[in-house]
C-alpha cells in the first residue's frame, strides 16, 4: 500500500472538531497526512490531521496577538509543539513556559492554561491528544471555575477569521 499525504480542511466554527476527529477515527487503516494550513490575519483555526479512538493529532493557527482564556480539558493530556512563531503559555499562577520553533509543552489532564501568540508571524502548533476528543464528549474544556466554556466563544476570546490569501505553512 502506498499513501499519499492529505491536506485536510480546518474545522471552522459551525462544525464540530469532536464530529471530524470521529470520522477520521473510524477510518482503520493507516493515513498520511500534510502539515499545511493557511495563514490567518486574524482568529484561529484547529485542523484535525489525524485520529484513532485514543489519539489525535491537529494542526492549529493563531493569528499574532491570538490567544484564549484560562481553561483545562479534565478527560485528556496533551502536548503542544510551536511549528512557527512563539508562544507564551500561562498557567494558574502566571506564566508557565516561553516557546519558540521546536519547542512543546505537555499538559497532563486537568491542568489549567491559557496561551498567546507572542510573534509578529502567525503561531502555528501541532497538538497531540489522548484520548480521542471524541471519547471525552462535547463538554470537555472547562473554565477556571470549573463549569463548561466552548472552545469557538466569546469567553474563550474567539473573533471572526480572516485568512491571509494565498499564504501557507507547509
Amino acid at each position: 500500500m502506498t499513501l499519499e499525504a492529505q491536506v485536510m480542511p480546518p474545522v471552522l466554527a459551525d462544525q464540530s472538531i469532536q464530529g471530524r476527529q470521529r470520522e477520521l477515527a473510524e477510518i482503520k487503516q493507516p493515513s498520511a497526512f500534510k502539515l499545511t494550513a493557511q495563514m490567518l490575519e486574524q482568529g484561529r483555526t484547529d485542523t484535525p490531521l489525524a485520529a484513532t479512538d485514543d489519539l489525535t493529532l491537529r494542526i492549529k493557527v493563531y493569528a499574532s496577538g491570538g490567544e484564549n482564556t484560562l481553561h483545562a480539558h479534565p478527560k485528556e493530556d496533551h502536548s503542544f509543539i510551536v511549528l512557527q512563531g512563539e508562544a507564551t503559555f500561562q498557567g494558574e499562577d502566571g506564566e508557565m513556559a516561553k516557546l519558540d520553533v521546536h519547542e512543546g509543552v505537555m499538559l497532563p489532564r486537568g491542568t489549567l492554561y491559557s496561551f498567546l501568540a507572542t510573534s509578529e508571524e502567525p503561531l502555528v502548533m501541532l497538538r497531540i491528544g489522548t484520548p480521542n476528543g471524541a471519547k471525552q464528549g462535547e463538554n470537555n474544556r472547562t473554565n477556571n471555575q470549573g463549569g463548561y466554556m466552548a472552545g469557538n466563544s466569546k469567553e474563550n476570546k474567539t473573533v471572526p477569521i480572516i485568512f491571509r490569501d494565498g499564504v501557507f505553512f507547509e
